[in-house]
């Protein structure tokens, strides 16, 4: 089992930038954001892979960039031009597994969240 730490939420205007950290105890895992806005349902965000591999939501292409320091065991979501649809509780996720894969989205182990707010 791995502990996930997400750090790195706030409050921006936006077309500001945030980038959210995760500190994982353990690595190496698939990794992965997801986010969840009120009333809605989670949402994949963005994953990379063993290999190194990335996918991203379409609402965020171009815009947001996963990356990983495998050394420090952290993941890292580059977050640009941020819109007010972005705000939502944003979760670092891990899984033995790819979390993108077969047109989904899936973790395992998931952190307690960080709040990012965009306001227009």
């Amino acid at each position: 089992q791995v502990q996930l730490a997400e750090s790195g939420g706030g409050s921006v205007q936006a077309g500001g930038s945030l980038r959210l950290s995760c500190a994982a105890s353990k690595y190496p895992y698939c990794m992965g954001w997801f986010r969840q806005a009120p009333g809605k349902e989670r949402e994949g965000v963005a994953s990379i892979d063993l290999g190194g591999i990335t996918k991203y939501a379409d609402s965020v292409k171009g815009r947001f960039t996963i990356s990983e320091d495998n050394a420090k065991k952290t993941l890292y979501l580059q977050m640009n031009s941020l819109k007010p649809e972005d705000s939502a509780m944003y979760y670092c996720a891990a899984h033995t597994s790819p979390i993108y894969a077969g047109g989904r989205w899936e973790a395992r182990y998931w952190g307690q969240g960080t709040q990012v707010t965009v306001s227009s």
